[in-house]
Order: structure tokens, then sequence, then C-alpha cells
């Protein structure tokens, strides 16, 4: 299959997926500008951009790379010149981590647990360059099946959810149109339109005792996915192995929906997904490498904290995304990777080395034709 010979820089402005919106602006300089070096001061990440630019220059055009979240101290020399607090990075982190060559998207994970208020978007996208697309979380009583009676786990943690510690009722307002348009897709629209990348429906694991049957899902999916607004693009993350199949395949082609090329406990690899779901069914492709399939989630977190290093590598994980995302890439769509630090152990860390498992992978078949 040919190729162009095109390839990206590292300014995200490149890559929008809808192209800089009407009345997009500079950004206004967010606090973390602080952080860039005054005239004749040394900058201490340069040696790091300089680096990560010159992977981000042999990636295919289209290609976005990104992590789950960006509020982790333990990111000092890797994301952040300095080491600033939980609270300080979750707030103003954003402009910092946006000058980095490689990080050209970001996942939004507070969406899932509450509406996030358009005063908080403002705050997001006062500091995000034009083009700078993020991946939103819907929220939760959109997307679950079913409600428990207590705290809520982490988004990415399916130990709790679905198992019988708590009182467990069918939700309502699973995959209500009219809840998702008034909590999810408004705000988007009118406060964030400029940066909403896309919308991640991410459907929490229920288990077997309270998961709809397949054709009772297939059948809502299907009839939510039609309603939405196409201003707005989405992509699906299932959780429960029964659902991946031709049907669900085919119900997202029919509405140009994206699945969600997941790493997580429950569900195949990647790569296997994309034996079910090709690349080619929808007009672009979402990795999420969240935890590698058989983990806990805060056995890996206590394990992994506090992110700055890769723990445990997976070449055959970053292999089947680097095929994946060149697939995306030869086909002319785009792409957008999102890292957690439960995968490997410092998200930003694997980032980068996709990267340069992207980027020589593209290369392969030009340097094979030359010799």
């Amino acid at each position: 299959m040919s190729r162009s010979p095109g390839r990206r820089g590292p300014s995200p402005t490149q890559l929008s997926l809808f192209g800089p919106g009407p009345g997009a602006a500079d950004p206004a300089p967010g606090p973390a500008a602080a952080d860039a070096p005054a005239p004749g001061e040394p900058d201490v990440m340069a040696a790091v951009y300089e680096d990560a630019a010159r992977v981000a220059a042999r990636l295919p055009r289209g290609v976005l790379l990104g992590t789950s979240s960006w509020s982790f101290p333990g990111w000092q020399g890797i994301v952040y010149a300095r080491r600033r607090s939980t609270e300080e990075l979750a707030r103003d982190g954003l402009a910092e981590y946006a000058r980095h060559p490689l990080l050209t998207t970001v996942g939004i994970d507070r969406s899932f647990y509450a509406p996030i208020p358009d005063s908080d978007y403002r705050r997001y996208a006062a500091q995000l360059p034009a083009g700078f697309r993020c991946v939103s979380k819907a929220l939760h009583a959109v997307v679950s099946q079913t409600l428990q009676h207590r705290a809520q786990a982490p988004a990415d943690d399916d130990e709790a959810q679905g198992a019988g510690r708590a009182r467990v009722e069918p939700n309502p307002d699973f995959l209500s149109v009219p809840l998702f348009l008034s909590r999810v897709a408004a705000p988007l629209l009118s406060t964030f339109r400029d940066h909403a990348g896309p919308v991640l429906l991410e459907l929490p694991p229920v288990g077997a005792a309270h998961r709809l049957p397949p054709r009772a899902f297939f059948e809502r999916l299907d009839a939510f996915l039609g309603a939405l607004p196409r201003e707005l693009t989405y992509a699906v993350e299932i959780r429960e192995r029964a659902y991946l199949t031709g049907e669900y395949r085919e119900i997202l082609a029919a509405r140009g929906v994206a699945h969600t090329y997941s790493y997580f406990r429950s569900m195949p690899t990647p790569g296997a997904q994309a034996g079910v779901v090709p690349v080619a069914n929808a007009p672009f492709a979402l990795v999420r490498l969240l935890l590698k399939p058989g983990r806990r989630y805060e056995t890996e977190k206590q394990r992994f904290h506090p992110f700055n290093r890769v723990v445990e590598p997976d070449p055959a994980m970053r292999a089947e995304v680097a095929r994946i995302v060149c697939e995306a890439a030869s086909l002319g769509m785009q792409s957008f990777v999102l890292v957690n630090n439960k995968a490997e152990g410092s998200a930003p860390l694997t980032v980068r080395a996709i990267a340069e498992e992207v980027a020589a992978a593209w290369e392969a078949p030009a340097a094979a034709a030359g010799r």
C-alpha cells in the first residue's frame, strides 16, 4: 500500500480533528507559562523537548499521542520542569503539558464522574494551543448499565464494578439521549468546541449477572448512536467480551463511530480487537492503554508509583499499537493514542516508546524498498 511521504513536526495545530474552530485564537498564557525559562536561563526541559521533537518529526501525519490525564508530580523532568502538587497540575498543568512535542492530545477523565463546569472548560482552553484536541469521557450516569450504591471506583478500575459487594440496580438513564445532550454534548459544544476531540463512551464492566443480553444491548446502542449530534465524534469502549462481535462492528460502521482498542484487564489485546473491528471500520482510530490484561488496578498503582519510570515494558503491546496506528495513517485517518500510568509504569515514557515504535514501523517499507 502506498504511503504519503509527508511527516509532521511537533506542532499540534497540524493535527486538528475538525480544523481550527471559528473564532479560535491564540490561548491566553496559563499559570504554567511561568515555567518557561527567562531569557538567558537554561531550559531544564530542552533536551527532553529536542529528543521528543526528533521522534515526532518521523511520525506519519495524523498521529496524536497523549496520556489519560496530566496531574502527576512524578512526571517532573519528563513532562514538567519543576515539581508541583497534584492539585496545581490538575488546575494549571495543561499549558506545560502541551509544550511537549509528543504530547498532542490528552484525556479528560473527570467528566466520567460529574459534568465539568463551563468555567473549568474555559480554564483548560486558555492553557491549550489552537487545534489541540482532548478526548473527554461521557458521564458515568449515561454509559453505565447499572448503578451501585457506594463510593464510585476509579474509572479504569473494574475490581469493584460489577462485584457483589454493593447493591446493584439497573440504570434507568443508561444510554439516555436527553441526558447525554444536556450534560455532555451541550457543555462541549458551547464552551470547549475548539478543543473537543472524540467523546469516549466508556461502558464499564457489569458482569454476566447484570449485563443486558447482546441483542438488547446492540439495539439500545444503535438507537443511541443514531441520535447523537454530528458536530462531535465518538468512540465506544466496551469492557464486556460478549459484546465484541460482528454485529457490534456493523453498528459502529453504520453510525460512523470508532471502536476503542483498549489494553485492559478484562479485554483481548488491542491487536486481537482489531481482528474483530478492523481499523478501516471507522473514520479515525482510538487506542487506550490502561492496564495489562489480567492485572489489578490498585496493585499496579502501588507498584508503579510515582510513575517516573517504565517498570514493566510490553513490547508485544507496543508492536500491536504501532500496527493499528500505521494502518490508520496508510488510510489517511487520524489516530489518538492515550496511555495510563498503569500500563507500564509511566505514561509519558510509554508514549515516547510507542512513538519510536510507530516511526520505525512507518519508515520500514521505505527502507526496505531502498535496499
